[in-house]
């Protein structure tokens, strides 16, 4: 069966027309952030068996913790948030092929504080491109929302002047993402910063467009990270849809969607607030928190219906003598998890209309 798009890693311009082609078909792709081989194994597996392409994502403390807590002191973090992204990418180019699924790889929420990161990782994608043509990442993304308007523009030209001497993709964020994610707390942001203004977007359009179009938007409209009860987060997706508008207008696109949207703090989100996003040009949307609780309640509820068997190595109501190694082996309970995390994930594809895609 011929595909779409080619498993593996999708680099280079290829990133820019799935993109395109979600925009144009009216689906959004989950970026699902991961931290281990679990969870990177289980996003490629859910989105082979769904048909559709998939982001994977390292945040910073996820990449910390898949090149292992207890590697380096916290004066190198970013040496060791650096070797874990490339360790994430070095796995998923390996296996993707293998799955059959095609992936876009990121890089999730760099502030200004942890830029050193961002900067290994791109000299780290220029040393692969010399040797192979192409990225270890498809793009990265520079979160500097707490930054002026200027000034968060003004780096982020800098970096997409570099990253586009190998064709990557960059993802910036505009307005600021409520709520607390990997140990940025914006819980008490007031509240106008929660909603991006068009001519902010227009502004940002503008100036990357000068270098290249293979960029995307995270225009907040009232998003939160973490999950609340109904009523706490107020989401306005018609923002997004007078974005489109003002940008068309004033740059006179062809196309009534110029620019390709993300959707931050994507879990518990309604299945019509996602679909709403998407019909304004959302091609991309985060989803971490559903997905965590997810593996948790897989190897929670394991635990639960096994804990006989996991008190002691020998011994379980079925004999005093009888070894348990089967019950209490990692693998068992782990794959709980996973089984778990990609029943939720199917769900978000579901939600996002990407099934059956390629």
């Amino acid at each position: 069966m011929s595909k779409k798009f080619p498993s593996g890693v999708a680099t280079g311009n290829l990133v820019k027309e799935i993109f395109e082609y979600a925009k144009e078909n009216v689906f959004s792709i989950p970026a699902v952030n991961v931290i281990g081989s679990n969870t990177m194994n289980a996003v490629m597996e859910t989105a082979a068996e769904v048909n559709s392409p998939v982001i994977i994502q390292l945040s910073n403390g996820g990449a910390i913790f898949n090149a292992g807590k207890g590697l380096l002191k916290n004066s190198e973090k970013q040496k060791s948030a650096i070797q874990g992204s490339i360790v994430c990418a070095m796995h998923i180019h390996e296996l993707a092929s293998y799955y059959k699924t095609t992936v876009i790889l990121h890089t999730d929420h760099c502030s200004k504080s942890i830029l050193p990161w961002i900067d290994g990782l791109i000299e780290a994608n220029e040393k692969y491109y010399k040797r192979f043509g192409k990225t270890l990442f498809s793009s990265h993304m520079l979160d500097l929302s707490q930054e002026s308007l200027k000034e968060n523009i003004n780096i982020c030209e800098q970096y997409f002047d570099r990253m586009n001497k190998t064709k990557m993709t960059l993802e910036i964020e505009l307005g600021v993402t409520g709520g607390e994610e990997d140990g940025i707390d914006n819980s008490n942001i007031e509240n106008n910063k929660l909603y991006t203004q068009p001519k902010e977007v227009a502004y940002a359009y503008e100036r990357l467009m000068k270098i290249s179009d293979n960029f995307i938007i995270a225009a907040s409209f009232g998003n939160v990270h973490g999950v609340y009860k109904p009523g706490n987060v107020m989401l306005r997706p018609e923002i997004l849809k007078n974005t489109q508008e003002y940008i068309q207008n004033k740059f006179h696109t062809k196309t009534k969607k110029p620019v390709s949207l993300v959707f931050h703090g994507g879990s518990g989100s309604t299945k019509n607030e996602i679909q709403k996003a998407i019909n304004y040009g959302v091609v991309k949307m985060n989803v971490d928190t559903d997905l965590q609780y997810a593996f948790t309640c897989g190897v929670r509820d394991y635990m639960n219906q096994n804990k006989e068997y996991l008190k002691k190595q020998i011994g379980n109501p079925k004999g005093k003598h009888i070894p348990n190694k089967k019950y209490y082996d990692p693998r068992i309970w782990l794959r709980e998890g996973e089984k778990s995390f990609k029943m939720i994930l199917k769900k978000y594809f579901e939600f996002m209309n990407n099934i059956n895609t390629l």
